[in-house]
């Protein structure tokens, strides 16, 4: 019988996923990553004893063995001080995308290989297709809860070892299955803030993890003219127009971020808007592609609908993304995911200048 390692987060979808990975005669290890310490995470973060507690739980539900790894250190050297660094240096990072490359879909891996397990499963809503001897990262059926932006980062290889069981499934029916078995989380809200920042202030968490206080600056228009003050580089995003407190004639919003001289630059909505944007690092899930130049959809935000533009491969992990129509506050740090149809090509970071 082939062996599933099923990563259990406390929440309802990683219970369910593991429920039917069991039902379809794998034989599954349930396990929890614990990410911080039990007096870093509340109980209203990912990661705390209750999730910790409801995992366990469902996991002896099932009669599966279930451990607890911890990858507190790991989580703070690759996710929580890179979220430090970036805002930093004026970048808007997202780090779900690293808690999954990092941790999940790679510290995860060697667990499941110890345990001998033959794949990975989570509750993502993602689907993985497999044709020609290739795996595809493929759109959840439920689009209102596609989490394939999350997911660009992962290779054919781990896809071959990974199983999305509720890539079919709607959260309604999900939900309805848990309470079906009297899972203990078949009502429990989901979590939609970052992980380690429950409230979402993150210039606060920043603070209080590295103990600086980051000096006010200036507020300037795109032509260097002084606005006011800002609290700090870190209080601010691009496309940002809450807690600016500056009195003008129109809206404004951060457009840039310049931490070397400690400005925030403000303009109009219409200044906002970008006709392309430049990506590096850029993965590809199945091989960069023969064509320097293609159609395809992009997203550059998880809440965003794709939309229409042409690639420019410049580089096997540099690309240039031209939009058909421009778009609103293409911010540096955050990733730019291509689709093909439902298919996941790839993604990157956007950057904040031309390569």
């Amino acid at each position: 019988m082939k062996k599933a390692l099923i990563a259990m987060s406390g929440g309802v979808d990683s219970s369910v996923a593991g429920l039917l990975t069991q039902g379809q005669g794998w034989d599954c290890v349930g396990c929890t990553m614990q990410l911080r310490t039990v007096t870093d995470a509340t109980a209203e973060t990912c990661g705390s004893a209750q999730d910790v507690s409801d995992a366990r739980s469902v996991a002896t539900r099932l009669q599966m063995p279930f451990h607890v790894y911890d990858f507190t250190a790991d989580f703070k050297a690759k996710v929580i001080d890179k979220f430090i660094a970036c805002y930093e240096q004026g970048i808007t990072p997202n780090p779900c995308l690293d808690c999954n490359r990092y941790l999940k879909f790679d510290k995860l891996y060697d667990c499941a290989r110890e345990l001998g397990c033959d794949v990975i499963v989570t509750g993502h809503y993602a689907r993985i297709r497999q044709s020609g001897g290739q795996y595809y990262l493929q759109k959840a059926v439920d689009a209102s809860k596609d989490q394939t932006y999350f997911l660009y980062q992962l290779t054919a290889e781990q896809l071959a070892h990974t199983l999305f069981p509720l890539g079919g499934l709607t959260k309604t029916q999900v939900r309805a299955i848990a309470t079906e078995h009297g899972f203990v989380n078949a009502t429990k809200k989901e979590s939609q803030d970052i992980c380690f920042v429950p409230d979402g202030d993150y210039a606060k968490v920043i603070e209080q993890y590295t103990g600086k206080h980051y000096p006010v600056g200036d507020f300037v228009d795109t032509t260097g003219k002084v606005l006011g003050q800002h609290r700090g580089i870190i209080h601010y995003t691009i496309g940002q127009r809450k807690g600016l407190n500056i009195a003008a004639e129109q809206r404004l919003y951060v457009c840039d971020i310049c931490p070397t001289k400690n400005q925030v630059c403000l303009c109009g909505r219409d200044g906002l808007l970008q006709d392309y944007a430049m990506v590096q690092d850029f993965h590809w899930i199945n091989g960069v592609p023969a064509e320097k130049e293609f159609r395809c959809q992009v997203k550059i935000r998880y809440n965003q609908k794709e939309q229409p533009a042409t690639i420019h491969v410049l580089a096997p992990h540099q690309v240039k993304i031209v939009f058909d129509e421009p778009q609103r506050a293409v911010t540096p740090g955050q990733a730019a995911v291509l689709y093909q149809g439902d298919i996941v090509l790839g993604g990157g970071i956007m950057t904040k200048h031309s390569l």
